[in-house]
């Protein structure tokens, strides 16, 4: 049964926090734990997790912004379930950070987070919803309101991530999907096919691996292999095709083998797609080379704030998705939330997140996209492309107008055949540009007309668009994506070389989204404990400027005529005091 946790609303009079000498209760209360109290724990909307217990009078839960809290400081610190529950039992400093002021009171047992965290899954599942994520935005939202963060300007940036799997080859998955179909058959069935197996069940896959030697070895295994699933998961389906064993090696078996009319035939390497199963752990894991590296796991997509204006910029929203998904499509997947969540206006990203795919969607949204660099290659420094152009553009991002790099402007038309644009110059003015007489202009007379004319595709206009902004930003020395690098080391950083203690994407995607709480609650302390140094610099320095007057009120004047008249005013001399200038 659901019930709210309320007891850190009104902490006790007697505890260990209050026990403390006044030294360490101020280094306490000055730690992350109070940033992480009062901007974090205590935003928790609880009641939004209230569809995960039943409405019928049973055992209260144990306090869920307790539950987030712990997922929050799990991830941000690196800490595994044991490491946690035991900073839960014995750190003042985490208690505190939960609302919990003394070291006696407030247990619970470890389970209960495991069923939590099932508890979220089973609803992410049956409703598409991450209760977590959805908890994060809403903490972040009053965080950026309460700091007055400004959110017209945003970056974003996508790193790889990988889950706790292991690096398996072809053979290896495939002998390993073959030992666990194994232990799911009964006792009758592992008799029955123990000659069929037995092959397969010296050691572990690793070791059966090990000892096979060479390129032509490694294939005649893998044929052999083949044949023995194909026969298996004919024989065992009727029994056994709703086990998820059963189901992992029909779907290694769809994805290596193929069926030809001379039988089973093992695909090449070069027909394996990145989307076939990586591990039979994780099953939504994928596979993607990016360079020279190889990848196997998710791709996490992060957008944080980036106003120059700004004091500290706070990350907005956190993304997770198999790695073989382009950046492009995580940044149509994010526009529609972001935009109605905050005031973005400007998105400054790299080269990936750019193309046509995008392009209608931050029309419709209004929202322009500013890279810090362009796929492709760079244009030919000595010809003029449509970039060189400014065009405007009417609200629904049509050309209206197109002036060239010598300033002369005239209307753009459609094409006869409504698929284009097209844009007549004066020949007159072209004759003498420097750029037509060295050939460099793309506008060129026809034979019947003697206007030098521009013709473009739609999908050329948003390229344009994007390269003169690109150029723009070049040229004023700033490059505010650049920054987000940091930000995706400090989201990373708590799993070492960026591989998760987690699998499948809905763990990976909430240890995530927990780092990025974590990280942004210690921006937060971080922006308070300046501003604190700062009042008090402040503070000192007006101390001192009062310092300098004495006790009548009377402040050392700087000139010498004023510092004559108040030192007769102050001794009261009858006579004015001549002085003497030292050279």
């Amino acid at each position: 049964m659901y019930k709210p946790n309320k007891r850190h609303l009104q902490p006790l009079l007697i505890s260990n926090v209050n026990d403390l000498p006044q030294k360490k209760r101020k280094r306490l209360e000055n730690s992350w734990a109070e940033a992480f109290f009062r901007d974090f724990f205590s935003r928790i909307d609880e009641d939004a997790f209230a569809v995960l217990y039943v409405d019928y009078p049973s055992r209260p839960n144990v306090p869920i912004n307790w539950l987030v809290g712990l997922e929050a400081l799990k991830a941000g610190f690196g800490w595994s379930d044991e490491e946690l529950y035991d900073h839960f039992c014995f750190d003042l400093q985490v208690r505190y950070a939960l609302g919990i002021h003394d070291l006696s009171q407030s247990d619970f047992d470890l389970r209960s987070l495991y069923y939590f965290r099932e508890r979220l899954s089973r609803y992410n599942l049956e409703h598409g919803v991450n209760l977590l994520n959805q908890a994060f935005e809403g903490i972040t939202d009053q965080q950026l309101k309460s700091l007055k963060i400004k959110t017209g300007i945003q970056r974003m940036d996508s790193t790889q991530i990988a889950s706790n799997i292991l690096d398996m080859g072809r053979l290896q998955l495939l002998v390993e999907g073959l030992q666990r179909m194994h232990r799911s058959l009964s006792e009758a069935d592992q008799q029955r096919y123990a000659e069929a197996f037995a092959p397969y069940l010296r050691g572990h896959s690793g070791q059966y691996v090990y000892r096979i030697k060479g390129k032509a070895e490694s294939e005649d295994h893998l044929q052999r292999m083949g044949k023995v699933i194909y026969r298996l998961l004919g024989e065992l389906k009727a029994d056994y095709q709703q086990e998820p064993t059963y189901q992992v090696l029909a779907r290694l078996f769809e994805e290596n083998f193929r069926l030809q009319a001379e039988g089973v035939q093992a695909k090449t390497n070069q027909e394996l797609e990145s989307g076939h199963l990586q591990s039979v752990d994780d099953l939504e894991a994928t596979y993607r080379k990016k360079g020279q590296q190889k990848y196997r796991g998710y791709v996490a997509n992060l957008t944080e704030t980036c106003d120059p204006e700004n004091e500290l910029q706070l990350i907005t929203k956190v993304q997770v998705a198999p790695n073989n998904v382009d950046d492009i499509h995580l940044l149509v997947d994010a526009l529609p939330d972001l935009k109605a969540r905050t005031d973005l206006d400007t998105l400054h990203t790299d080269g990936a997140f750019a193309g046509p795919t995008a392009d209608p969607v931050l029309q419709e949204h209004k929202v322009e996209q500013i890279q810090s660099g362009i796929r492709g290659r760079d244009p030919d420094p000595g010809k003029l492309y449509l970039a060189d152009f400014e065009i405007e553009q009417d609200e629904n991002g049509a050309p209206v107008r197109i002036s060239c790099p010598q300033g002369q402007a005239v209307a753009v038309k459609l094409s006869r055949q409504k698929k284009g644009y097209r844009a007549d110059f004066d020949p007159h003015l072209c004759q003498t540009c420097p750029f037509y007489v060295e050939g460099q202009c793309p506008a060129r007379p026809g034979k019947h007309r003697p206007a030098h004319r521009l013709t473009f595709p739609p999908s050329q206009v948003a390229v344009a668009q994007r390269r003169r902004r690109a150029r723009a930003k070049k040229k004023e020395a700033k490059n505010h994506r650049a920054a987000i690098e940091g930000t995706v080391h400090q989201v990373k950083h708590p799993f070492p070389a960026g591989k998760l203690p987690v699998r499948g994407r809905f763990r990976v995607a909430c240890m995530m989204v927990a780092s990025a709480a974590m990280a942004n609650v210690r921006r937060i302390h971080r922006y308070r404990l300046q501003k604190q140094r700062d009042e008090k610099q402040g503070n000192r320095a007006r101390q001192g400027r009062k310092g300098n007057q004495d006790q009548k009120g009377f402040s050392l004047p700087l000139d010498r005529t004023s510092f004559l008249e108040s030192f007769e005013k102050l001794f009261r001399f009858r006579n004015p005091i001549s002085v003497v200038e030292v050279q």
